[in-house]
């Protein structure tokens, strides 16, 4: 009989693997079967009962746009909460989990009206309502389906939705404690303002695209040369003009004061321009090379002054200049916000264009007056004019602009309806012909857009709803941002750190809140106007509104009339009620309702209101995790909100994580044909590789997105798998209850004692990483544990055994409850990034019956005693290896197992290595034998190793081994001595 029958007949004795765990995983089409049954069983519901030992742990989920199907951004932000979930809930947490979605808004009405194209003006708000609840409520289902499919687990049954009554009703009770702080009021006031949807825009709504606009250079004639400061050395009888630089020609209509820095040095240089000759005050540091811009000759510098001189004082007059396009006559002021860095260091000042120019235009009381038939603008004093923080009548603020971004009749009239993007050219053709334009240009620069509509936005004073944030909060005295600042500075933990700075920076900077939206969907600011436009809007009116709409919904306000709106609303003792109101009941049926809507993020900013104290009962929260943009949005307005109410953050800790970029680092959009539609990946990939791919991230930056990613993740994912199926098909015929090895300090040097020292080290290590929310940690200590620690060791090392030893022989059962124990331990561990395999995986350990997977508790480490010598013996390992590769490729020897390895050591290194069985070090290196010479010479073992060429040595027919016991059985086999004892010969 040949040698390769021979082998054959051999193989029904050996311990073939065996297991239902497929290599191929078929996720597309085995996950929604696992949803489907984790539905029927009731897996979240099951979780929530079992006992939590270590108590509660709050996770707040900030509510997407039900306007869309998920893309990218979702299924990094729903993968990293399930991590959070699912691993919170393993380490012994109560950790609910309720969806919201942010259901009101532009975003929404936006979509729908586009969709009704022309229809949509000639339908009511309440028909607009109903079509944008309708598409609510249409992608709510869309997106909860599609987030299920992700694999993430929840109280989809039961989300909180901005919509919902009893939502809308807890939005009014946080504004009627902020109205209760002194803290909301209306103003006319410049806002950024949307064009194409007629509405006032907050920061977070903004979008930046990069633009070309025209920068013009415009000389404003002095009225009064004789009040400039006599170290200018004005000529006498000449005309005198000050150079501003704007890059919004149509502003320039509204133009009230040109803004100086009141410490910089301003020169009056004389220059000739288009063959004439010109006087005009420039900053010293800019004057130069802007008139050599602008083609300007024979400059000359006559003097100097400093900015404060050009504005009125005690010592000087101040200088007033007269307005080239509507003809009126404006003051210098100073401001703070004046640079040097670009333009001519003179800021054109148009306070109802701009949040500079209007705190401006506050803080320096501008206003018109009239005088000899001509409109001036006036400056008063600081001493005139007292405190402008509310308390007294606003200043007015000129803005010749409607709604729809045409100029209305105060305007000049050649430009009266007008667009003021065409009325830029049109601007800076009547300032050239009127002789006052010096120079122009086109330029590229990053301008702000409505984030839905995509259009560039415009700065409008219009009469909105405010919070002022500077204004004292009622707590120690300090202001809302002043408590914000404080808060973030050493209450709240910020994953990463450098978000800390980022938050405070944009509070430090952030304007009041302009609350008010003009639009229909959304929910009412509950607000009412007597026929003198004072409004009624106390918190106590405020609260009786709230109980209405908590009964009816939001559209109780569009249908009902104010005497039912206020029917609980007692006015008589109201102490904030409008003093034409007072005692007279009957004069709430006269009153008219606003028209305004809350800003969205008012209303997400308050779900921890809403939906984390009033639905679950929990506050503040341990977690909000969003993109880094809700430094911004989400984060600071849910900040601004809860210290206004409760003096209290609503969150202890805040993870960010980046933006989906393309391969190349820019931003994904379907213009540019780069984006990747996470319904295509699912179904290419499956959720568990994409999850997978989310834990690989580091999350703290922008996260490039490319499809190769993810096919290098199914690379990785199968690796992990082909793993776990290694030590499952292992123990088939292992039952824990009745093969359990029980481990003594005597089995310390086996590598089953070792593989369990590194488990040890892999649960201690991968729960500090999901306990410090460190999913990428997590990810690469998995995947280093199953390709490394695992494959290209232990299983390696344990295989020959598995297979060969007789089937109940202490050494492999010692081998399978190593196995057991680490399986199960690598099942847990990996469950909140891989649901689907880790349950798969865990019915084919303990049975389709057993309790599921996501249960479970963390592994405990094992107990065991690991000699402390293995670290010596893994790196005497590497250089083994080495040698050993070495001598078979110079002796073409194919098969490792034709090799042995003679050690040669001193007496002390050799009891070092003494402690370990040759079969395991034989077995480590993958060879037949490991021989040991202890005495031979002092030098260091762990070089001093011989490779053994075995080839002329007989080999076992059953394990393929030169052990030098192989000989000639009683079967008529050459087997090892194992061998034969395995198959009884």
């Amino acid at each position: 009989m040949s040698q390769q029958a021979e082998s054959r007949s051999y193989k029904p004795t050996l311990n073939l693997p065996k297991t239902k765990f497929g290599m191929k995983a078929n996720l597309v089409q085995n996950e929604p079967r696992s949803l489907k049954r984790w539905s029927a069983e009731g897996l979240y519901e099951q979780i929530r009962r079992r006992p939590h030992p270590q108590g509660r742990y709050v996770f707040h989920d900030g509510p997407p746009y039900a306007n869309g199907s998920i893309h990218l951004g979702h299924l990094l932000n729903k993968a990293l909460k399930d991590f959070v979930v699912r691993s919170k809930t393993m380490a012994g947490y109560d950790c609910p989990y309720v969806p919201g979605w942010d259901c009101h808004g532009l975003p929404i009405e936006h979509k729908v009206v586009q969709e009704l194209g022309s229809r949509a003006r000639d339908m009511s708000a309440m028909q607009i309502r109903h079509r944008c609840r309708q598409a609510a409520e249409k992608y709510v289902k869309l997106q909860s389906r599609q987030m299920q499919r992700l694999l993430t687990i929840a109280d989809y049954p039961a989300p909180y939705r901005t919509m919902d009554p009893a939502y809308e009703a807890a939005v009014l009770e946080v504004f009627a404690y902020m109205c209760e702080r002194g803290l909301v009021y209306r103003m006319k006031k410049s806002v950024q303002w949307s064009i194409e949807n007629e509405t006032a825009l907050a920061d977070a709504e903004l979008e930046y695209y990069d633009r070309q606009d025209t920068s013009v250079y415009v000389l404003y004639e002095i009225e009064n040369p004789s009040r400039l400061p006599p170290s200018l050395n004005v000529p006498p009888n000449e005309l005198v003009s000050l150079m501003i630089w704007t890059t919004t020609p149509w502003t320039l209509p509204a133009n009230m004061a040109v803004a100086v820095a009141a410490g910089a040095r301003y020169g009056l240089f004389r220059f000739n321009h288009d063959g004439r000759y010109h006087c005009a005050v420039l900053a010293d540091e800019l004057g130069a090379q802007v008139l050599e811009a602008g083609g300007a000759g024979e400059i000359e510098r006559l003097g100097g002054c400093s900015g404060r001189q050009l504005e009125r004082s005690e010592t000087f007059p101040g200088v007033e200049y007269r307005q080239p396009v509507t003809g009126w006559a404006c003051p210098v002021v100073t401001a703070d916000y004046v640079t040097l860095d670009d333009g001519t260091g003179l800021v054109h000042t148009a306070p109802g264009h701009g949040a500079d120019d209007y705190e401006t235009g506050r803080h320096k009381c501008l206003h018109f007056q009239s005088s000899s038939g001509k409109t001036n603008v006036r400056w008063l004093n600081e001493v005139e004019k007292g405190d402008r923080h509310g308390d007294l009548p606003q200043p007015d603020i000129y803005c010749p602009v409607r709604a729809d971004g045409t100029y209305d009749e105060t305007a000049p009239e050649w430009l009266r309806g007008m667009l003021v993007w065409d009325a830029n050219d049109v601007v800076m053709e009547h300032l050239r012909a009127s002789g006052h334009l010096f120079h122009a240009h086109t330029y590229s620069h990053s301008y702000p857009h409505d984030w839905r509509g995509k259009s560039p936005i415009i700065f409008r004073a219009t009469e909105q709803w405010f919070v002022g944030v500077d204004r004292d909060v009622g707590f120690d005295g300090a202001s809302l941002v002043d408590r914000a600042l404080k808060v973030t500075a050493d209450a709240v933990c910020f994953l990463p750190e450098w978000g800390r700075n980022r938050m405070r920076g944009m509070l430090e900077s952030r304007p009041d809140w302009c609350l008010s939206r003009q639009r229909a969907w959304g929910l009412p600011i509950p607000a009412f106007y007597a026929s003198d436009e004072a409004p009624l809007l106390t918190p106590a009116s405020v609260r009786a509104v709230a109980k209405k709409l908590g009964e009816h919904g939001s559209d109780y306000w569009f249908t009902a009339e104010p005497d039912a709106l206020l029917s609980e609303y007692d006015v008589v003792a109201d102490p904030d009620a409008p003093e034409s109101l007072k005692g007279d009941r009957s004069m709430i049926a006269e009153l008219r309702k606003g028209t305004d809507i809350f800003d969205v993020w008012f209303e997400s900013g308050s779900s921890w209101k809403a939906a984390l104290q009033r639905l679950q009962g929990d506050f503040p929260a341990d977690l909000y995790l969003e993109g880094s943009d809700q430094h911004r949005g989400w984060f600071q307005l849910s900040l601004l909100p809860s210290l206004a109410a409760t003096n209290q953050s609503p969150f202890k800790s805040i993870l960010t994580h980046g933006f989906m970029v393309d391969k190349d680092g820019r931003k994904m959009s379907k213009s540019l044909g780069n984006t990747l539609e996470v319904e295509d990946l699912l179904k290419e990939f499956g959720a568990d590789v994409c999850r997978w791919w989310v834990s690989s991230l580091n999350t703290d930056n922008d996260i490039k997105v490319d499809h190769e990613f993810f096919r290098l993740a199914g690379d990785e994912y199968r690796k992990v798998r082909n793993t776990i199926r290694f030590l499952l098909s292992n123990l088939s015929d292992f039952d824990p209850r009745e093969h359990r090895y029980r481990f003594s300090a005597a089995d310390s040097p086996s590598v089953d004692a070792w593989a369990l020292g590194e488990l040890e080290k892999l649960i201690n290590e991968v729960q500090d990483d999901y306990e410090a929310l460190r999913f990428r940690g997590v990810h690469d200590t998995l995947f280093v544990f199953c390709n490394e620690t695992m494959s290209a060791v232990f299983l390696m090392a344990t295989k020959d055994r598995l297979y060969c030893d007789s089937p109940d022989s202490p050494r492999r059962r010692r081998t399978q409850t190593a196995m057991f124990d680490i399986a199960d331990a690598l099942i847990r561990l990996m469950a909140p990034i891989l649901p689907h395999t880790a349950e798969e995986a865990w019915q084919a350990l303990h049975g389709e019956s057993a309790v599921s997977v996501h249960i479970q508790l963390w592994p405990d480490p094992p107990q065991v005693t690991v000699d402390p010598d293995w670290e010596r013996v893994m790196e005497a390992r590497a250089q083994w290896l080495k040698v050993i590769e070495d001598v078979r490729q110079a002796s073409a020897i194919d098969n490792p197992l034709d090799t042995g390895l003679r050690i040669s050591a001193s007496a002390d290194q050799a009891s070092f290595l003494q402690h370990f069985e040759p079969t395991d070090l034989a077995d480590l290196c993958g060879i037949s034998r490991v021989e040991l010479n202890p005495g031979r010479c002092d030098a260091d073992p762990l070089v001093l190793a011989e490779v053994l060429d075995l080839r002329d040595e007989p080999r076992c027919e059953r394990c393929w081994k030169r052990d030098g016991t192989v000989r000639l059985r009683g079967d008529g086999g050459m087997l090892s001595d194992r061998d034969a004892e395995a198959v009884g010969v």
